[in-house]
């Protein structure tokens, strides 16, 4: 068969064009590759935050809600029963095997004459730091009452009263050391315009011998604690006193206690039929809440509240974050999937392309 040159330049043209139709092709089979590993990178990241995501809600599920405190649980019944003006209140009941029981109680009392804390006040010293006056009084020292110079409580003592104060400032010192430890003291008297009577204030020296003093007029720059005689409210435990008996009532609630009265040698005394002697007292029952440990659990409530609060919003952010990033990747994702069916759109149109080259170039040679 003779081939015309017409005929080879078609020849040359279909061969010319197949091989573009592959390279085409090959170039479209890499770029689908490539985007169906990169979709399987984009699969496995959304995977990664998927496994991070449900980490964080277990985190979540794994918290401990905190829960505020009950009163209840920081209120107690309180039983106390008055002898005279000694208020007792019941710390612990302990029944023995032959009924009685062993209590502990604490045994509360004003004490009248006692040390307590009086208005502060500004203070004169001399140069020497020995002579010390509040206003116009100076300050003696506390037992001295030998010498009452110009000192206006002393002047008005008779001498055996001046005896009877100088036993009782022995008293006010021995109070004072038995609060503070052992020190000299000073004092003076202040007159109570209504009563006419005279009230010891106390001051400890070495408060006043340590005090920062005004250069120019010797007042001390700030005032000085001094202390008097007063009413304090005192406690006393009685610790595990055997042989009580108590009494109920019919719902189980302690209404009287008995309290045995003991000889000098430990043992209870007896009357002369040989029956125990005994206190009764009535008992009285009143619930009491310890407000302090309450405020203490509440305040320990509100920090651990706070902290979960913290917790919480701290781990909400990262799911945020984390959803964010799989929402930007599931669009990629997206993206590539079209691009995937536009590459394999492109290919089936190269492949036909292709195969008819590839018929015609046999036809050519058949």
């Amino acid at each position: 068969m003779k081939i015309t040159g017409t005929k080879k330049r078609k020849d040359k043209s279909t061969a010319m064009g197949m091989a573009a139709s592959q390279a085409r092709f090959l170039g479209l089979t890499a770029r689908k590759n490539n985007v169906e590993f990169e979709g399987q990178q984009v699969n496995q990241q959304r995977t990664t935050l998927s496994n991070q995501s449900a980490n964080y809600y277990n985190d979540l599920l794994g918290m401990s809600v905190p829960v505020p405190p009950s009163v209840d649980d920081y209120t107690k019944t309180v039983y106390t029963f008055e002898d005279g003006a000694l208020t007792n209140q019941i710390t612990a009941m302990m029944a023995q095997n032959n009924g009685d029981y062993t209590v502990s109680y604490l045994r509360t009392w004003n004490d009248d004459f006692s040390i307590v804390s009086a208005n502060s006040s500004i203070v004169n010293a001399d140069t020497d730091r020995t002579v010390f006056k509040v206003g116009s009084t100076t300050l003696r020292k506390l037992g001295d009452v030998d010498n009452p110079g110009n000192d206006e409580y002393l002047n008005s003592l008779s001498e055996e009263q001046l005896k009877n104060l100088s036993k009782e400032e022995q008293e006010y010192l021995a109070l004072l050391e038995k609060e503070f430890g052992p020190g000299e003291w000073l004092v003076r008297y202040i007159k109570n315009s209504t009563t006419g009577e005279y009230s010891p204030y106390f001051y400890r020296k070495d408060d006043l011998t340590k005090a920062i003093y005004e250069d120019s007029t010797g007042n001390s720059q700030s005032n000085i604690n001094s202390y008097t005689i007063g009413s304090k409210t005192k406690t006393e435990e009685v610790k595990a006193l055997q042989g009580c008996k108590i009494e109920k009532d019919s719902s189980g609630r302690y209404i009287n206690i008995s309290i045995p009265q003991y000889n000098s040698d430990g043992t209870i005394a007896k009357d002369a039929s040989g029956n125990e002697i005994r206190i009764t007292y009535a008992l009285t029952t009143s619930t009491v809440t310890d407000q302090d440990a309450y405020d203490d659990a509440m305040n320990q409530y509100e920090y651990e509240k706070y902290e979960y609060d913290q917790a919480i919003q701290e781990i909400n952010a990262k799911i945020e974050i984390i959803q964010a990033e799989d929402k930007n990747l599931e669009l990629r994702l997206k993206q590539l999937d079209t691009e995937q069916k536009a590459i394999s759109t492109e290919i089936d149109a190269v492949s036909q392309v292709i195969q008819k080259n590839t018929e015609s170039s046999f036809k050519t040679f058949g």
